[in-house]
């Protein structure tokens, strides 16, 4: 048994002490210690214990039953922090996308049940000692990922380990080793069997905090999960947008000059290029939400930024249309579909870009009306002045800021009410 001397929140250090008080082993495990090992921060301290759920419940005061058929327990710090606190597991029998599990005795019992070598490590936050059984330490120090146990074994039990592997691979910049490579790309089609929103909860870890998700994207591609997955996105392999490049590594150049935290909109840059597929069906059978949706349709459809040099008309159209709160997002999609091109030698619309982006934002300082809300009329001001509600009034409300988006000195109550009676006599004409 080894030593690493590091220091745990000290709340974790306070679990682990009442526990090993009331004479329970209790240790550290999962992500929370392989980034410690890889010095990084993480916040997602999980626990595991030789108590069973309902003697950590005895020992302390505030608990969350988040899983008592599975071991786990939530316990609530002092400052109102929830900690995941699990009884040592060993599986009894899987299916590929559920296990079922027993307890166990020791830690060497939980950890022999883990994904990866890196994950199958534990560290006791008060004596500092590792238990690392499966090398997990020295995988780590040599950039590998291997399966704890047989790969193909590892992998039947939970299919979604295959996407993990690409994520962590990716993630930590690891050399997938060999057999277990050979095994997840053979069995890549058993991840049909998963669960949508599993899937896409991978994806969207991928890119919400690998700051390089090119790497575990094309891992996905290369091992035959982007085909099983993604086959709309597979294609893209195929389509040419310059003599050596495809959409699919153009887009995949995009995201990588996108930050992490901003999973969608990552996403959106992978949507982006003008595509041959339908992509709100596309979302849609990924089971986003209507909201997540809709905006990452604003997003990929929205028409490119006016010419800096555009008329203010042009410019006020543009913002009305795309939703000004937009503009942000998509001159930073814009940028990074820019430098994409600019690495493959495909032209150089940076400066393009920055410039459109600071003229809108000239444009919006001076606070235009852009959009209906704005208008000094409403649909009750409609009804004001004698006007019978009805579906008119949206284009009557239309009209009026089409009329204001020319010039914004329009938007005057007394000027509007005079077009508003002139659009409902066009429109009773028609």
């Amino acid at each position: 048994m080894s030593r690493l001397e590091a220091s745990a929140p000290q709340a974790v250090q306070w679990i682990v002490r009442e526990l090993d008080k009331a004479g329970h082993d209790t240790w550290a495990v999962g992500g929370a210690v392989r980034d410690m090992l890889l010095e990084r921060r993480s916040d997602d301290w999980d626990l595991a214990t030789s108590a069973r759920p309902e003697q950590v419940r005895k020992v302390f005061r505030r608990t969350v039953p988040l899983g008592v058929d599975y071991g786990t327990v939530g316990v609530l710090s002092r400052n109102g922090t929830l900690y995941e606190v699990t009884t040592f597991r060993r599986d009894v029998e899987t299916d590929g996308r559920h296990a079922v599990v027993s307890f166990a005795d020791t830690i060497e019992e939980d950890l022999a049940r883990r994904d990866f070598t890196i994950n199958a490590v534990a560290w006791h936050p008060l004596r500092w000692d590792l238990v690392d059984p499966f090398g997990g330490v020295g995988d780590l120090q040599n950039c590998v990922l291997r399966t704890v146990g047989v790969p193909e074994e590892r992998f039947r039990e939970d299919y979604l380990r295959i996407l993990r592997a690409l994520r962590f691979a990716g993630l930590f910049n690891l050399e997938i080793e060999r057999e277990t490579w050979t095994s997840l790309s053979t069995l890549v089609s058993h991840l049909e069997s998963l669960s949508t929103e599993r899937i896409r909860d991978e994806l969207l870890k991928v890119l919400a905090i690998d700051s390089s998700p090119g790497r575990a994207l094309q891992l996905y591609a290369k091992c035959g999960a982007l085909s099983v997955l993604y086959p709309e996105l597979h294609d893209l392999q195929e389509v040419r947008v310059g003599e050596e490049v495809s959409r699919w590594t153009l887009s995949v150049s995009a995201v990588e000059e996108l930050p992490i935290g901003r999973p969608m909109l990552r996403l959106a840059a992978l949507l982006c290029e003008p595509l041959p597929f339908d992509v709100e069906a596309f979302l849609m059978r990924l089971r986003f939400s209507n909201a997540a949706i809709a905006e990452t349709i604003k997003l990929t459809g929205s028409s490119p930024f006016p010419r800096p040099e555009a008329d203010g008309y042009s410019w006020r159209r543009w913002l009305s249309a795309i939703g000004p709160e937009r503009v942000p997002a998509l001159a930073r999609l814009g940028l990074a579909r820019a430098k994409a091109r600019q690495s493959f030698g495909m032209g150089d619309d940076c400066e393009f870009v920055v410039s459109s982006w600071r003229r809108a934002k000239v444009v919006r300082s001076g606070r235009p009306p852009l959009l209906v809300s704005d208008l000094a009329l409403d649909g009750r001001g409609l009804i004001s002045i004698g006007l019978k509600p009805g579906p008119h009034f949206a284009q009557i409300l239309g009209g009026l800021l089409d009329w204001v988006l020319q010039d914004p000195e329009r938007n005057q109550h007394d000027l509007l009410v005079e077009r508003a009676v002139e659009l409902a006599a066009d429109i009773t004409d028609e």
